[in-house]
């Protein structure tokens, strides 16, 4: 896409559409859609969204998909947000672990996992975070052991995992360990895929306000094979850079952002209308009819934003200047129109739980950590300032 999608492409969104608005999937969405801080198990309705080959369609055919462009999955994830499909499952097991599986992972270790997950039959989720690492992967402390009881090959990990999502409902977590404590900061890290359900492994949940819940993993002395390892040991760091870059496309953000908006302008249209002036929202019509406006323009200018860098992923180019630029403004954009539509809904609309109204009180407990997720906003604002620092320094 430049500003525009092909025919083909268009033919394929009809054709996703048309699929998604099954009764059966319909029904499958809103019964795996958590509200009030409850959140429900999504993984019957992957399962059967993978019968339906929506899982990984750009994924090879010996693998479990069918062989499409990588933008070809971007419109699937558009039309299953729009669907009212929950989309972190497919973000986190499909975008962002099987993604590095094919980036990174043997062919022994793509063909024993990845048609499993394209059938919606096995999940995963991503183990960075550390409760004293935040943002900054090189502070991390979680270490994997040689296996001293085992054939020499295998290993034991050690440590503490936060802020994971849909962690309980899965059953891998890609987890970054340090295989060579003391080699330095951003040395000595490697990459496991680590079975939830292996002994030492403990789940809980980390209390908070939103309708999806993180999750805390406690990892002790958890056994993995040298085959769970991904990618050349002790080279951990170059593969996570690649991998982050290529999570930050902005898409789900936005895909958020619009969600948001629609569910504001629904409530805004249901609201009775009163005169030129709401005093409870405390502005003109004309005024919010402007900013109205103003979001609609940011969102375009967002959409094409995320589509230029998964088009450059396409091309295999994974600039990480562009990938930050796309997640900070994306999920500042998706934080700002949840807190703009905070106060939208009436009392009524709340009291007879709405739609619109369930929606946005969703988002305004979700939104604040979206400028956390994949990278603070700091982290993404010091890559482009380091980029144009080169900038300067080069031209002078």
């Amino acid at each position: 896409m430049r500003f525009g999608f092909t025919e083909d492409q268009q033919r394929f969104r009809a054709d996703v559409r048309a699929r998604l608005r099954s009764p059966e999937v319909q029904a499958a969405a809103a019964a795996a859609t958590g509200a009030d801080g409850v959140e429900p198990d999504a993984r019957p309705l992957y399962r059967l969204l993978g019968g339906l080959g929506l899982l990984a369609v750009h994924w090879p055919v010996e693998y479990g998909g069918e062989g499409r462009p990588l933008t070809d999955a971007a419109i699937v994830a558009e039309e299953l947000v729009r669907a009212g499909v929950p989309d972190t499952l497919h973000v986190n097991t499909i975008q962002i672990v099987g993604q590095f599986l094919l980036m990174a992972g043997s062919d022994e270790q793509r063909r024993r996992h990845l048609p499993a997950i394209a059938r919606g039959e096995r999940f995963a989720s991503v183990l960075y975070t550390e409760p004293d690492a935040a943002s900054d992967l090189g502070a991390l402390r979680a270490v994997a052991e040689p296996d001293l009881d085992g054939d020499g090959s295998g290993y034991r990990i050690t440590g503490t995992k936060v802020f994971s999502l849909k962690t309980r409902f899965v059953d891998y977590g890609l987890c970054a360990a340090r295989t060579t404590p003391g080699a330095g900061k951003y040395q000595g890290i490697s990459l496991f895929l680590v079975d939830l359900g292996a002994p030492g492994v403990t789940v809980s949940v980390i209390p908070g306000v939103g309708d999806e819940h993180f999750h805390r993993v406690d990892l002790d002395a958890v056994p993995v094979s040298g085959d769970d390892l991904i990618g050349p040991r002790d080279e951990g760091w170059p593969l996570l850079n690649e991998a982050l870059a290529i999570e930050r496309t902005g898409l789900d953000y936005f895909l958020k952002a619009e969600h948001w908006l629609d569910a504001a302008l629904e409530a805004l249209l249901d609201r009775e209308p009163d005169s030129a002036h709401d005093d409870r929202l405390g502005a003109p019509v004309d005024a919010r009819l402007e900013q109205i406006g103003r979001w609609h323009g940011a969102l375009t200018a967002d959409h094409v934003l995320a589509w230029e860098v998964l088009s450059g992923l396409a091309s295999d180019q994974v600039d990480q200047v562009s990938t930050a630029v796309a997640k900070y403004h994306s999920s500042e954009l998706a934080q700002a129109i949840a807190a703009w539509a905070t106060d939208i809904p009436s009392p009524e609309q709340r009291a007879d739980r709405t739609r619109a109204a369930l929606t946005l009180d969703s988002a305004h407990r979700e939104a604040p950590g979206l400028t956390l997720s994949a990278g603070t906003s700091e982290v993404m604002l010091q890559i482009m300032a380091a980029a144009f620092d080169s900038i300067g320094q080069e031209e002078h």
